[in-house]
């Protein structure tokens, strides 16, 4: 990957680190949580070689890009602005936008919110989740024993002193543990519930002596090198605003994603499995009308471009060659 470029902005006020390879028609690649730019490693390269510009972006509170401490700054309107403000510094009038994760959040969003900025969109993993009359904060799981994830990271410092005790194994036994390589539970252990962990927080499972093809020791070590900068409390506090994301786009609720879009997900990805989202995928037509299509990878976990890069790469390409994005 030595023909990369790293460039450093300042987007209002805090810097932001992307990566980027190519020259053509934009598109920008947001990560989720907990990665980095690098896991759009396997894309850069594929869309330089087809003629695009692609930039993958440290998203803000990742990586090399600021920190900022409060918990407010990391609405999902600022995540948009944060595209909106990339594209203002590179010179670039719009972009394709892609997102995994979190990142698919955001990818959805400023499609909604900034369709001029953004007129065609790939999520992968997370659908499109319509602003609902009752925030989703509200329905969160939880039991005696166990927390939904999103509940657990919600009181600041709590999940950060957990996580940053061993940063690496969390990362590593995460990684493992939400792929289509982690095993189902023998016989004679309960079911796992999606999304649920235990109150203390920490992961039931640390990950294998040998790691799959997809996911090297090296890739861990990146991973563990990015959060050693900045530590957790900046992606952290992304799920901090899910009450506050509810309430400020309470303007848009009933719009509809109108832009061109691709949507992509494992069939072993936990995501879908997450109470509601079964509903969310049968509604995907009716809030995004010019859906292309959804793409459901056989044997996939979570981490989507990472662990089917060549199958991927295939379906964002033919998506962007059929909207003609760039090309006229």
């Amino acid at each position: 990957m030595s023909d990369l470029i790293h460039r450093e902005l300042s987007v209002d006020g805090v810097r932001l680190h992307l990566v980027e390879q190519g020259e053509g028609p934009a598109v920008l690649l947001c990560h989720g949580y907990p990665e980095c730019w690098y896991s759009w490693r396997h894309q850069l390269p594929a869309l330089a070689a087809a003629g695009y510009r692609a930039i993958a972006l440290d998203m803000r509170g990742y990586g090399e890009s600021d920190s900022p401490p409060g918990i407010e700054d990391y609405t999902v309107l600022r995540l948009v602005g944060d595209l909106v403000g990339v594209l203002d510094a590179l010179g670039i009038e719009s972009a394709a936008v892609a997102g995994h994760d979190w990142g698919a959040v955001v990818a959805w969003h400023a499609a909604l919110l900034r369709a001029d900025r953004f007129p065609a969109v790939i999520a992968l993993s997370v659908p499109f989740i319509p602003r609902g009359q009752v925030s989703t904060s509200r329905k969160l799981p939880e039991t005696e024993h166990e927390v939904f994830y999103q509940l657990y990271f919600q009181e600041p410092g709590v999940a950060e002193a957990d996580y940053e005790r061993d940063t690496r194994g969390y990362l590593r036994g995460l990684l493992f543990a939400t792929s289509g390589d982690m095993p189902p539970p023998a016989e004679g252990e309960p079911p796992r519930r999606p999304g649920m962990v235990p109150r203390t927080g920490r992961l039931p499972y640390s990950g294998p002596a040998v790691l799959p093809a997809w996911l090297g020791e090296a890739d861990v070590d990146v991973y563990t090198a990015a959060f050693a900068r900045n530590g957790f409390r900046g992606p952290l506090n992304w799920y901090r605003n899910i009450e506050r994301n509810w309430q400020t786009l309470a303007a848009f609720e009933g719009r509809k994603v109108e832009v061109p879009a691709l949507y992509i997900a494992g069939e072993r990805d936990l995501v879908l499995a997450f109470k509601g989202n079964s509903a969310l995928l049968e509604a995907q037509a009716r809030w995004v009308p010019r859906l292309a299509r959804t793409v459901r990878l056989p044997g996939c976990g979570h981490w989507t471009q990472q662990e089917r890069p060549a199958e991927v790469n295939r379906e964002m390409l033919a998506f962007l060659g059929e909207v003609g994005w760039g090309r006229g």
